[in-house]
């Protein structure tokens, strides 16, 4: 199965101390390509996953241009009244994007 066209790609996150992320940092579509860096805090990303953007944890292939390594998708979910971001297959109950690296 292919995986759909990725809107945005998320390289890197920060967390705050109380492990809400802080801001993440990836690459976003505009058009067939793709932009530079990036950085949204969290409120823009919780926003785009409200508007069913689609949005992927990934790493940019060396000197391939817009092609991307997507690993899991992100996806918005409540939890007990709270937006929480989460990758696919994740059962955390607060902010966690597993595999993303940590800056």
């Amino acid at each position: 199965m292919r995986r759909p066209k990725a809107d945005f790609v998320i390289e890197t996150v920060r967390y705050t101390p109380h492990g809400e992320i802080d801001w993440v940092r990836g690459y976003e579509r505009r058009g067939e390509a793709f932009s530079d860096v990036v950085i949204l805090p969290r409120s823009e990303l919780i926003e785009r996953l409200k508007k069913g953007k689609k949005i992927f944890a990934g790493q940019r292939l060396a000197q391939m241009g817009s092609a991307f390594q997507l690993s899991r998708a992100v996806h918005l979910k409540r939890v007990n009244g709270n937006a929480v971001v989460v990758t696919e297959n994740t059962s955390s109950s607060s902010d966690h994007l597993e595999g993303v690296p940590i800056i």
